[in-house]
């Protein structure tokens, strides 16, 4: 009797912590990853994209990088008393089952730096940090303007 009850505890452990395994699995998918290359050579850029949470649990975006760019940083536009600024933010979390949209005039990535002169339809890949200390790659392509 007690040899049932060991296998029957040591089976549901082992299926709780394969749940658990998976579900820090989970990452957040991007979508329609863009840099907008600016009419004349500049130090910086800005990216764009659709971020997914598909996740049951909530993540964060917490940074960027990129061998492509010196320093990659998470930004937003806001409008005060009729002057746009644009300031840092140090996270940018995201609800399970919500997107957090990166586009102009609004949330964004700052791209300082490029390494080399970027041109239309190159795909140079920005890692996306999270709070939990995954990364997540993504390919974004370097257009004149939105898609």
């Amino acid at each position: 009797m007690n040899r049932r009850i060991e296998t029957l505890c040591l089976s549901v452990l082992l299926l709780s912590s394969v749940g658990a395994v998976r579900a820090a699995e989970c990452l957040p998918v991007a979508r329609a990853a863009w840099v907008r290359l600016p009419p004349v050579a500049m130090p910086m850029m800005a990216g764009f994209v659709r971020i997914e949470n598909p996740c049951k649990a909530p993540v964060s975006i917490v940074g960027a990088e990129s061998l492509a760019f010196e320093d990659v940083s998470l930004h937003e536009t806001r409008e005060e008393n009729g002057v746009s600024r644009m300031r840092e933010i140090a996270a940018l979390p995201i609800a399970p089952g919500k997107a957090a949209e990166l586009k102009p005039g609004g949330l964004h990535l700052m791209l300082h730096g490029p390494y080399q002169p970027l041109v239309e339809g190159e795909k140079p890949v920005i890692t996306l940090k999270l709070a939990d200390g995954r990364t997540l790659p993504v390919m974004f392509e370097v257009r004149k303007s939105a898609p």
